[in-house]
């Protein structure tokens, strides 16, 4: 169906070419004379009326139509528009010693900006990024704004379109982009991932096929954090399908039990006893094994399941923690990660409140897990409400992975953090490595100035977890005390880790 329309619009295109440049319009005059001087008035009234027809099948008397080609708000092109710029660099340029290079590019995380903007700051931060995009691009290339805060851009065709230029031109739009923007008094910080594909790598040789391309690309760079930039390869598209065939069978998996949180023990390295639990969501799929978040996550965001699957973690933990207790366990509690998503939810607290009360257990039995990148971009008030709630209820409040996020000491107090967890990449052969002994130490001291209970995650071997007892860590958590496990399975794990208890020498703090 699209064949014909593409067919016209080449054509049109060559039109344009051919007639209605500058050089072209030039000889009007002339060709209006000569047709009068060599052919008289009947020559000259046949190209009169021909020449207009031309331009008019060109498209060059549509007038206003081009404002439609047009973005109302920022004044970049439109898809349409760069899409057949790009079949035009595409098709006249590719293969002649030139080529071309398609950008995608999306603002990060703009929706607590446009939460915190309202919507005519949004729009003028969108108009100032458009602003920023254009000036930092060359007068034939082409910008255009495909859909809220993401924007397209084609590279007017160069000699050499290879992956260097691709990065130089990601790497001039993210810094112009990153610049503050002063708005009503309020400075405001944007960052952008992006996205591209080079044409020679592109699926299909055509406009269509190599923006979507780019998207995919960009898509692959907002996953992996904040200002990143990623290149089109086919591996992405595989990647993609995967996760689509994931969106649409995630339902039926929420409908059937399939995913469900497993549950890795956390143990004192004073007692040695479970000190809790931490629920990792899990997905035991018929075909494909048991998958982790990271295999599934998208897959739920994209179905808009993100919301059903805080619900099932917390209603399954809350039920372990019942039925640990009824069968005469010491599970002191239960740790739940949270994420920027749920933490902006305004109903949370009342949720939270509502779950506790249904199962009978007091807030101290539910750990609240919030990364040290959500502490450390504390600029979203619903954010640090809930967290603040949530501590005041009573429930105790794990900053995760510490050390990687750069939060600081007065968010740490003014988010009432209770335990610190040691990310994994301090802890790894800290048993041998005195330069990680130091960075662990350093953390544990300024723990324990702040009156902060810490725990070590990663501990994969006897070595890392004897070290961390040693230089005074609260908990240890790892594949080295126990690997995640279903539910059913963590009864009979407790049952054998008490016994091993009375054999074992215990491993402890020092005395000095």
């Amino acid at each position: 169906m699209k064949r014909p329309a593409l067919r016209l619009r080449q054509i049109r295109r060559r039109l344009n070419h051919a007639f209605i440049r500058p050089q072209t319009l030039a000889f009007v005059p002339a060709l209006m004379f000569g047709g009068y001087w060599f052919g008289g008035e009947g020559v000259l009234m046949i190209t009169a009326v021909t020449f207009p027809m031309v331009l008019m099948l060109g498209g060059l008397f549509e007038g206003d139509r081009n404002f439609e080609r047009l973005d109302g708000l920022t004044g970049l092109a439109n898809r349409t528009h760069l899409l057949d710029t790009l079949q035009d660099f595409l098709s006249h340029y590719e293969g002649q010693g030139q080529s071309t290079i398609a950008f995608v590019i999306q603002l990060d995380e703009f929706a607590e900006v446009a939460e915190a903007l309202g919507s005519a700051g949004t729009e003028e931060v969108l108009r100032r990024t458009a602003d920023r995009i254009h000036g930092a691009i060359r007068p034939g290339d082409v910008a255009a704004r495909l859909v809220e805060h993401r924007f397209g851009l084609a590279l007017g065709p160069v000699r050499q379109a290879n992956m260097e230029v691709g990065l130089r031109v990601c790497e001039r739009i993210q810094t112009a982009i990153a610049e503050p923007i002063s708005l009503d008094a309020t400075t405001v910080h944007v960052s952008a991932s992006i996205g591209f594909c080079l044409a020679r790598r592109a699926p299909q040789r055509d406009a269509e096929a190599m923006l979507e391309a780019a998207e995919i690309a960009m898509d692959a760079a907002r996953r992996a954090g904040r200002s990143q930039i990623r290149a089109y390869s086919r591996e992405m598209s595989a990647a993609i399908e995967n996760r689509h065939s994931l969106s649409e069978e995630i339902a039926r998996a929420f409908d059937e039990g399939e995913i469900r949180p497993w549950f890795q023990p956390q143990i004192s390295t004073d007692t040695g006893l479970v000190s809790g639990f931490e629920a990792l969501a899990r997905w035991d799929h018929p075909t494909r094994g048991t998958l982790l978040p990271a295999d599934f996550l998208e897959a739920a965001e994209s179905a808009g399941l993100l919301e059903r699957l805080g619900e099932v973690m917390l209603f399954s933990s809350l039920t372990a923690l019942r039925m640990w207790d009824k069968a005469g366990y010491r599970v002191p509690r239960v740790a739940l990660n949270f994420t920027a998503a749920e933490l902006r939810n305004p109903r949370l607290v009342d949720k939270m409140k509502w779950e506790l009360d249904r199962f009978d257990l007091t807030p101290d039995r539910l750990n609240v897990e919030v990364l040290e990148t959500v502490v450390a971009d504390s600029s979203n008030d619903t954010i640090t409400a809930n967290i603040a709630a949530l501590a005041t209820l009573g429930c105790q409040i794990d900053l995760d992975d510490f050390g990687t996020g750069h939060a600081s000491i007065s968010n740490i107090r003014r988010f009432a953090v209770n335990r610190i967890k040691i990310d994994r990449s301090f802890v790894a052969r800290v048993d041998g490595d005195q330069s990680q002994q130091k960075m662990i130490a350093a953390i544990l001291s300024l723990a324990d100035q702040l009156d902060l209970d810490t725990l070590a995650e990663g501990v994969e071997t006897v070595g890392e977890h004897a070290m961390m007892a040693q230089l005074g860590c609260g908990h240890v958590q790892g594949f080295g005390v126990a690997l995640p496990m279903p539910f059913e399975e963590t009864m009979g794990w407790m049952d054998r880790h008490l016994a091993k208890l009375g054999h074992t020498p215990q491993i402890g703090r020092p005395t000095s």
